[in-house]
């Protein structure tokens, strides 16, 4: 009777003890499935918010197709002095999972360039900007309005994911019909030559211009 006992006490005490060293207990993280969400270390965000996990795409196709767009007039444009800045209910970013920071070197920071040869079509990324701009009731020239990643494919933006995709307007006081001009560009430029020089992180970049473009370089103490 004792050593049965003893020996089913035994059993329970290990079950509870294997159960404690699962990687949430012990600290450690388990690998995030294409589609669902990356989660960068603690801390906070530009804003001085709780960080957010973004969510990770499905990378380079072979093939892309035209994704579905959020319902007609569901987004709203933000501005931050003026300038337009997405919707976070809509467009919250996502990356790829083929860009790690391992893997800098034969990704985005290559030479020859990464980003031409995963872009999609016109054919597709043109009748997805007409149904984005439905979205976000965008009513103004399409010539001048980019049809912009988020995370940039330079900064290892899902190529084609609805999340990292929206209709930018042009900058305030941009002439019209001028075509597309956006200040964003430039910083997703600084931001990809500071990841590649290793002043920043992959992860903090894709956070900080996730985040509010307009403030990713001073969040992060690029200027």
């Amino acid at each position: 009777m004792h050593s049965s006992y003893r020996a089913a006490s035994s059993v329970l005490f290990a079950a509870v003890f294997l159960a404690g060293c699962s990687p949430a207990a012990t600290g450690g993280s388990t690998a995030s499935p294409a589609g669902t969400s990356a989660t960068g270390p603690s801390g906070t965000d530009a804003r001085g918010g709780p960080e957010r996990a973004i969510a990770v795409g499905a990378g380079p196709q072979t093939t892309y197709t035209v994704q579905t767009q959020p319902p007609a007039g569901s987004c709203h444009f933000r501005y931050e002095k003026g300038e337009p800045l997405e919707d976070p209910a809509c467009t919250p970013g996502a990356i790829s999972p083929a860009v790690t920071q391992a893997n800098l070197k034969s990704t985005i920071c290559r030479k020859g360039g990464y980003t031409s040869g995963i872009r999609p079509s016109t054919t597709v990324t043109g009748k997805e900007k007409e149904l984005n701009a439905a979205s976000y009731g965008y009513k103004g020239s399409m010539r001048d309005a980019e049809y912009d990643h988020l995370i940039s494919l330079q900064l290892g933006g899902d190529p084609n994911d609805p999340r990292n995709l929206w209709i930018e307007p042009p900058d305030p006081g941009h002439k019209t019909g001028g075509g597309v001009n956006n200040k964003k560009d430039p910083v997703e430029t600084k931001l990809h030559t500071a990841v590649c020089a290793g002043k920043v992180t992959l992860a903090a970049a894709q956070r900080a211009i996730a985040t509010d473009w307009t403030t990713a370089l001073s969040s992060l103490h690029l200027g």
